[in-house]
């Protein structure tokens, strides 16, 4: 009866981790969605509170942080137009995220149109009950590139 009754609570208790991790990953999934449309739109007023304070973003022409990535978006440096996501794998590792996009981007480039296959590389830590991004990171990749599951 002992082994019983602790072989179901083990059992339940996995299930709750389980379903605790789909669920923070379903959520990092939902919020790189909003952040590729909200850097389409150009809302640093959505991004501001998103980015950490210390974020990085790595690009194929340099690396710099929050304040310059809002400035880019702000100002259309970069205007990040569409980005068609392919294929997305999360990984969560207690208070940190790892989210991995496959994804064809549409974006102009100080007045130039270019479209780039890219596996983006997300990296989100929770504080304060939210999520913060601390890492964007573009990898130029071919279109047959894919992601393992």
């Amino acid at each position: 009866m002992k082994t019983t009754i602790i072989g179901l609570f083990l059992v339940i208790l996995s299930a709750q981790l389980s379903f605790a991790q789909s669920t923070a990953e379903q959520e990092i999934i939902n919020l790189s969605k909003d952040k590729w449309q909200w850097m389409a739109d150009k809302d640093v007023d959505k991004l501001e509170p998103l980015f950490h304070n210390d974020s990085r973003f790595i690009h194929m022409s340099g690396t710099w942080g929050k304040k310059k990535e809002l400035e880019i978006i702000k100002t259309g440096d970069i205007w990040y137009k569409q980005a068609d996501i392919h294929d997305v794998v999360v990984k969560t590792f207690n208070d940190t995220a790892i989210l991995w996009n496959r994804i064809t981007l549409i974006a102009m480039v100080r007045g130039n149109e270019a479209k780039t296959e890219f596996t983006v590389t997300e990296v989100y830590q929770r504080k304060d009950n939210s999520w913060k991004l601390l890492d964007l990171t573009f990898s130029s990749v071919r279109d047959t590139h894919t992601l393992e599951h």
